[in-house]
């Protein structure tokens, strides 16, 4: 199917539409429908059966918004860009990359100079006037608010739910028993003000994201007792050397195509949860990086990419945040995010340490004085400069001590792997990849599985009389209160009905008929199949489990 297809059908039943439209609309915003809401739901909750269920990780919820000072530590205020160019005309703006990618779809950003190159070489235009396009300039794509009276405390609505992990670091090192490795995961609202928002879901101003940082040590890899497990897993590389292969995740990292033993792990897991909730896994590839695609904080980065009538998409990106967050933190706040690393053999060791001059630091740090001491006697002495929120700590604010002292434990910052996934565009490709047309019928028919429907049964009544629409009301009561979520209808022939369960991914139907009035029996009919079976009413709810547990738990 295209991706007309799939909006059209989302607008016309329930699935999502554009945000705002009595009101004209507002491009990057879409609302979720009903029938959307639930399928966004299933698809999250099965995110959170392999990341909070087997992975042991821990979910937490922050806020949506994040006071400046955060995000100038986390880097965001000064590097979360894009590149936009105006029309000298017209003055309409537009997203640099992605005029050159309409004409290249292939063309990944390498360098600024080539950027600007291949939109003289292409001969690119405003696309409303053809007028002439500016030189390319970065654009900082946060929205800021203000919080509080008067001219208020500037602030952001978060570009990513990482931030909210990193700054309390502290009290989920304490959760964990102060042992690595440990997850700690998010799922919420995401804003980036998009230069140029398209395609329904897959550009938002406002999205979904399922976040998990993961914090480790890297001389001790193999924390999963069924590691090996996942080495076996086959995906398709695209290295950032141009080396496009498909070959077993243990074989990759012993070739050094992949670097980083959790970095394998987590394209594994990304690559089965995919498969897990319906995503054509013949249509999944993973992307690495080019230097100069990666974003400040990271070291290395693989997306996820799945294709579509739009091309490749990325729905995922893992990426290696090494040291950067935590130690960007412990910079500006001044608090000590560390970790205690036992020693096997205890030494004794000369000290030195900073002590900080009082009332110098107050004189150059002002109210944040007692947070610059904290953060200057928490250091090491070394001969570099001592910079904390920006400014250099000068030699005369401070002294240095020395003592003798048992060392037991070194103090070190943890690395970071993160998994980051896209739900709106997870769910986009979803619905594209199991969309189809059944070929005796020519009705649509949306492919989803159990797990992930927007309801896991629709209860019919052959007629809406002679009593076989108050069996079908009791019957849809039972599957209620046994935790399923039904869809009743009872409107048109039971033809029409079975066809419209189907185009919103309702993979069972039991239909009530004059038969089940006499032995209390149903017809259970399958979605893809389009199979009857007839089973007594009392036998449903069990036999429905069994079906959706089964994919549920095939990860």
């Amino acid at each position: 199917m295209q991706y007309q297809d799939v909006v059209e059908l989302a607008k016309r039943r329930g699935i999502f539409w554009p945000s705002f439209e009595i009101y004209n609309g507002l491009s990057g915003f879409y609302d979720y429908g009903p029938v959307g809401a639930l399928i966004k739901d299933n698809i999250i909750n099965t995110w959170k059966y392999i990341f909070v269920e087997l992975e042991q990780m821990a979910l937490i919820d922050s806020p949506n918004i994040n006071p400046e000072e955060v995000l100038d530590a986390s880097g965001h205020t000064k590097v979360f860009t894009d590149y936009i160019t105006y029309c000298e005309r017209c003055g309409e703006a537009y997203r640099a990359d992605e005029l050159i990618k309409k004409k290249m779809p292939d063309y990944e950003f390498t360098t600024y100079d080539d950027m600007v190159k291949k939109i003289e070489e292409l001969g690119i235009k405003c696309e409303k006037c053809g007028g002439n396009l500016s030189r390319p300039e970065k654009f900082n794509l946060m929205l800021s608010t203000k919080i509080g009276p008067g001219k208020g405390k500037t602030s952001y609505l978060r570009p990513e739910t990482a931030q909210g992990i990193f700054i309390n670091f502290l009290p989920y090192l304490r959760y964990f028993r102060e042992k690595l490795p440990f997850g700690v995961v998010q799922v919420g609202k995401g804003f980036r003000n998009e230069i140029s928002p398209r395609q329904s879901l897959l550009r938002l101003r406002e999205f979904n994201m399922a976040e998990a940082e993961v914090f480790f040590d890297p001389e001790y890899l193999e924390w999963k007792g069924f590691f090996q497990d996942m080495m076996d897993q086959r995906v398709r590389l695209l290295t950032n050397r141009g080396e496009d292969v498909e070959l077993r995740l243990g074989d990759a990292l012993k070739k050094g195509i992949i670097k980083q033993q959790p970095i394998a792990y987590f394209i594994g897991l990304t690559f089965r949860f995919l498969k897990n909730i319906g995503i054509d896994t013949e249509r999944i590839r993973f992307r690495q990086h080019h230097p100069e695609e990666l974003a400040h904080y990271s070291k290395d980065c693989w997306d996820c990419e799945v294709e579509t009538s739009n091309g490749w998409i990325e729905v995922t990106g893992i990426a290696d945040r090494n040291q950067y967050d935590l130690k960007q933190h412990i910079e500006h706040s001044g608090a000590d995010l560390y970790i205690l690393k036992k020693l096997e053999t205890p030494k004794n060791i000369k000290v030195k340490r900073f002590k900080g001059n009082e009332e110098k630091l107050k004189s150059i740090f002002g109210n944040e004085w007692e947070r610059a001491k904290k953060y200057l006697e928490s250091l090491e002495v070394t001969n570099n400069q001592i910079i904390f929120q920006g400014k250099r700590i000068p030699e005369d604010a401070y002294s240095i001590i020395e003592y003798d002292e048992k060392e037991e434990y070194t103090k070190e910052i943890p690395w970071v792997i993160e998994p980051s996934f896209g739900i709106d565009r997870i769910l986009l490709s979803l619905l594209e990849h199991s969309l189809y047309t059944r070929e005796n019928t020519g009705y649509k028919v949306l492919r989803l599985k159990p797990h992930i429907s927007p309801y896991k049964v629709a209860v019919f009544p052959l007629m809406p009389k002679d009593g076989l629409d108050k069996e079908a009301r009791d019957i849809e009561r039972i599957l209620r209160t046994e935790n399923f979520n039904v869809y009743y209808d009872e409107s048109g022939s039971i033809g029409k009905r079975y066809a419209r369960a189907d185009e919103i991914g309702i993979p069972y139907c039991v239909t009530i008929d004059y038969q089940t009035l006499k032995d209390g029996t149903v017809t259970l009919r399958e979605r893809d199949t389009t199979q009857q079976e007839r089973l007594g009413k009392d036998e449903l709810p069990e036999k429905l489990r069994r079906l959706i547990l089964k994919c549920l738990t095939s990860i």
